[in-house]
């Protein structure tokens, strides 16, 4: 097995130029989901002053087991995964987008991967937006991560039902994030189950909104 699975996947890249873009998403797709999901979300939000960049996961999935086994169990593929969202963000600063004007989204699995890198690499962004994820490794984790996100505002929107990412787990990110810094904005949807809803993208479509404008609030309550 590839000790770097997903290292010669493609990004996709769309919208606005990079050297012409207001600010750059990058969209990490969920698990059996691809790039062209993520084109169809940033047609939601339909933000086109964004340059939009998303990697495209080997056999369509991050890595092979639940975000909540054991970190090692999801190795080689999770540490390439993370490697190949760094790749997309030196893409969008090398174009010209600084990372204080980058939205890190995702979706699932994604959601995830967006979530485990910014805590990893805790600095100001544009957002943080995870919808149907959170923070990975099993209970337990230590969470003892370094840096600040200095007042990055961070969406976080999932289920009370969600049969893959426990409640509990979704809290646990938006305390964690909150230690290190960021304006997390927390939205549990009774019954959603694993989806997006109108509200997250309104909730979305805010945090971009709000940074094109060139403030850094949270969506209102």
């Amino acid at each position: 097995m590839s000790r770097d699975p997903h290292r010669d996947q493609p990004v996709l890249v769309w919208g606005a130029p990079l050297a012409e873009a207001a600010g750059a998403m990058i969209l990490m797709h969920g698990r059996g989901g691809s790039p062209g999901d993520m084109q169809a979300l940033s047609r939601e939000l339909d933000r086109p002053r964004f340059a939009c960049l998303a990697p495209a996961a080997a056999g369509r999935t991050w890595y092979p087991y639940s975000f909540l086994e054991r970190i090692q169990r999801n190795e080689p593929h999770l540490s390439s995964a993370l490697r190949l969202l760094k790749a997309a963000l030196v893409k969008a600063e090398a174009g010209g987008v600084p990372t204080a004007r980058v939205v890190l989204l995702g979706f699932s699995q994604g959601a995830c991967l967006a979530l485990e890198f910014a805590a990893r690499n805790a600095r100001r962004y544009g957002a943080v937006i995870g919808l149907s994820g959170g923070l990975i490794g099993p209970e337990g984790t230590p969470r003892d991560y370094a840096g600040s996100f200095d007042g990055t505002p961070v969406f976080l929107g999932s289920s009370d039902v969600d049969p893959h990412v426990p409640k509990r787990r979704v809290d646990e990110t938006a305390a964690v994030f909150r230690r290190l810094g960021a304006d997390v904005t927390e939205r549990i949807y009774p019954g959603l189950g694993h989806a997006i809803n109108a509200d997250e993208i309104a909730a979305a479509r805010s945090l971009l909104d709000a940074l094109l404008a060139g403030s850094a609030r949270s969506p209102p309550p």
